[in-house]
């Protein structure tokens, strides 16, 4: 990414979005919010450094002030005729003097901050050097919220990003499994993916066989062999959105275990969509699924929480998992994903985006969930 606009949103709409987590960091009882480049930098003004270097770059939010990113003076330039630069103040520093003095003109001395959970150590030390008194929590400790509630254009763009990846599987699917490298067939995916409109590819898993009852197995060199079961996971981002979705096929007629396996997680994925809805606690999409998984006697094989939230990046909060109590609300999109994992033999998973619409759910990925064969 260059030191541009980096999401298809207006001044305005960043403005926006920056007083609203000015607003959110006063109600958690913050000072404000300290923000690095990376996701929640992009969501927040659209603009990232041309180089992410050691040279402090940080964004200052606090209630009733003006937004101020402090940034190198040779990046200056960039951050002013970025998308956002209109809405924000910069305060360059040079090399020579000292950026964590710089921030703190900027800071309350004794005040709490969230800051990005990205920040590089050094900063973190560097401004606890420079006002003692002053501490500091991750944001996603303080505000694990702020990005999750989509608003309507972000979950368009959602669903554009899961639309392309459907694309991709539709394409994938026609291609001969047998006798290629699961790595090819990774190549393949990531190619697919980028033809069909993604900047970026964030992973391609191809878990073959026995590789498939790892759930982050990823790609090697196995050849793909007739019989196999091969669990399909892939994803990135496109226009700034990300997409992340799952199928498992089976190269050639599939036994009669594996069909029943893949039916339970076919009934174990449709269980948890259809637990999504307004007010309903995370945990209950990952109870609905699992306990599906658990009744067919498959409990201890279903071995990851059912779903992660989505957006600027492919993994964010909330996550539906045993224990997270916080309630659905209209706009937040997250994965449904259970799967079984047969240890040396052959793993399925079936995954898709779903949003929370105001009176149920919806689903961002549309490919058939039914057991697909392959050559």
């Amino acid at each position: 990414m260059t030191g541009t606009t980096t999401t298809p949103f207006s001044a305005a709409d960043h403005k926006a979005r920056m007083e609203r987590a000015a607003r959110a960091a006063a109600d958690a009882g913050l000072a404000g919010l300290l923000v690095a480049p990376g996701p929640d930098m992009v969501w927040l003004t659209g603009y990232t450094p041309t180089a992410v270097t050691e040279r402090l770059t940080l964004l200052v939010l606090a209630p009733g002030q003006d937004p101020v990113l402090v940034v190198p003076t040779l990046e200056a330039p960039d951050a002013e005729h970025s998308v956002a630069g209109e809405a924000l103040t910069l305060r360059d520093w040079t090399d020579g003097k000292d950026p964590y003095a710089v921030t703190a003109e900027l800071l309350d001395g004794r005040g709490r901050y969230g800051i990005s959970d990205n920040t590089w150590g050094m900063h973190v030390l560097g401004l606890q050097r420079t006002l003692p008194d002053s501490s500091y929590a991750a944001l996603t400790d303080a505000l694990p919220m702020l990005r999750a509630v989509k608003d309507a254009a972000e979950v368009e763009l959602l669903a554009a990003a899961g639309a392309a990846a459907d694309a991709a599987f539709e394409e994938i699917r026609k291609v001969t499994f047998a006798g290629r490298r699961e790595s090819d067939l990774g190549r393949d995916l990531a190619a697919l993916l980028r033809r069909f409109g993604h900047s970026q590819v964030d992973f391609t898993i191809v878990g073959s066989g026995p590789n498939g009852a790892n759930p982050h197995h990823e790609v090697g060199d196995r050849v793909i062999r007739r019989g196999d079961m091969v669990v399909l996971d892939f994803g990135g981002l496109k226009d700034g959105y990300g997409s992340d979705t799952t199928r498992t096929v089976h190269v050639g007629e599939p036994t009669e275990e594996e069909r029943r396996v893949h039916d339970i997680v076919r009934e174990a994925q449709e269980a948890g969509y259809q637990a999504v809805r307004p007010g309903v606690a995370c945990q209950e999409v990952d109870r609905a699924a699992r306990k599906v998984i658990t009744d067919a006697g498959y409990g201890e094989y279903f071995i990851h929480r059912t779903g992660h939230g989505i957006g600027v990046t492919t993994h964010e909060p909330p996550y539906m998992i045993e224990g997270e109590e916080l309630p659905l609300v209209p706009g937040m999109c997250f994965s449904v994903e259970p799967g079984i994992y047969l240890p040396g033999r052959f793993g399925v998973r079936i995954e898709d985006i779903v949003t929370v619409t105001e009176d149920g759910g919806r689903r961002l990925n549309n490919t058939g969930r039914e057991m697909v064969t392959v050559d």
